[in-house]
């Protein structure tokens, strides 16, 4: 696989996945450095339950900050987001987030398209994205969106996925910059700058 990631400036990191990508990001999580230079938002499909405990077991894995979405709150680099769940998160002009309660798209809430598309509006080739472990088709829209702004499309390895239908799907339909397992994918996340 080619190494143009290496030196590749991120100024936002987006991971959307849903079932399959919770023991993805437990693998990964630890792998990752202690000083990303770089915001990371997590937006999984989740259960619609006031569950806070989500945050907090993936917080035990990482020794970056990690908290859950508030609304109008600063991206900031080095802290790891997770959207909330039943809300879909945007991210403004200004580089806030925004959390929105219309419709479920691709039957969920947070929609990883909604995150991902509106990401790739406000920071272009500065952002890098990837699609874990999912059932549905959810993501791929929203990695076409990345792509068109400049940023980077990046996919789980359908054959490591517990769910291989969400990076499969992405891969039929959109050049894919990277496909990865757990281990290339933290040394990929490392990687950035």
């Amino acid at each position: 696989m080619e190494e143009n990631h290496l030196n590749h400036t991120c100024e936002l990191l987006l991971i959307g996945g849903s079932a399959g990508s919770l023991e993805v990001l437990f693998r990964l999580l630890p792998l990752l450095r202690a000083d990303l230079p770089f915001p990371v938002a997590l937006v999984l499909h989740r259960r619609n339950s006031g569950d806070s405990t989500l945050s907090e077991l993936l917080a035990s894995k990482t020794l970056n900050p990690t908290q859950e979405v508030e609304d109008k709150e600063p991206v900031t680099p080095g802290t790891i987001y997770l959207a909330p769940a039943d809300y879909h998160l945007l991210i403004e002009h200004n580089r806030t987030f925004s959390l929105d309660y219309s419709e479920k798209i691709n039957f969920s809430r947070p929609s990883i398209d909604v995150t991902f598309e509106s990401a790739a509006e406000v920071y272009g080739p500065g952002l890098v994205a990837i699609l874990l472990s999912g059932a549905n088709e959810d993501g791929t829209s929203g990695l076409t969106a990345v792509k068109q702004a400049g940023g980077m499309a990046v996919v789980q390895n359908p054959d490591t996925a517990q769910m291989p239908f969400m990076p499969h799907y992405a891969l039929t339909h959109l050049p894919i910059d990277h496909v990865f397992d757990t281990i290339e994918m933290a040394a990929f996340i490392n990687s950035l700058t």
